[in-house]
């Protein structure tokens, strides 16, 4: 612990010193290559872009915020790939948008039947009300059997289209579309009903 260091040692540690006096070259005095003009001033000007305060920081990432939200929306509009949310981006995605558009789902209309269906249970009439329960029933099921036939055959449409592309998630997105009215779906339906996709 306290003893003396080595002959060694000691005679490498002055070498290191030395070694570490030698003076810069002194066309890079800061250790490092002159930046070239067009760089500078690149670099300038960013630093001259930058904000002087947090309010100005803030009010500039919001206006960025909302140009992105105003072509992410004319994107699903018109369908612009390159300006779509990340969930909606890809041929694979875009091949499940098609895929259930080009088709009637039954689940389309249950927003439309789920009114129908509350106002009938609402009549004081009891028969009404028990006709009302089994049309709910009716129509759950016939959703369930028409989403599990949907996710199968489109499963198998994209294990051929798609082998080595990612598919994580694409029925699951394509069956969350069936729910919505056609006319509401975002990204806009690209195909018509009947159509290849």
């Amino acid at each position: 612990m306290f003893r003396s260091r080595s002959k060694d040692e000691q005679a490498a540690t002055p070498r290191v010193a030395a070694s570490s006096k030698q003076p810069r070259d002194p066309q890079a005095p800061k250790g490092r290559p002159t930046p070239k003009r067009a760089v500078a001033q690149s670099q300038r000007r960013t630093v001259a872009a930058t904000p002087a305060n947090r309010k100005e920081a803030s009010k500039r990432a919001r206006e960025a915020r909302r140009a992105d939200l105003a072509r992410q929306r004319e994107a699903l509009a018109s369908g612009d790939e390159r300006y779509l949310p990340a969930r909606d981006k890809g041929p694979v995605r875009r091949f499940a948008r098609d895929f259930v558009d080009s088709r009637f789902c039954v689940a389309e209309f249950f927003l439309p039947l789920a009114v129908i269906i509350l106002i009938l249970s609402m009549l004081p009439s009891m028969q009404v009300k028990n006709a009302s329960l089994l049309l709910w029933m009716g129509v759950i099921v016939m959703i369930v059997i028409d989403s599990i036939g949907i996710g199968v055959r489109l499963r198998k449409q994209l294990a051929a289209r798609f082998p080595d592309e990612p598919r994580r998630g694409a029925v699951a997105y394509a069956l969350m579309r069936t729910l919505q009215m056609r006319r509401l779906r975002l990204p806009k339906p690209q195909v018509k009903r009947g159509e290849r996709p």
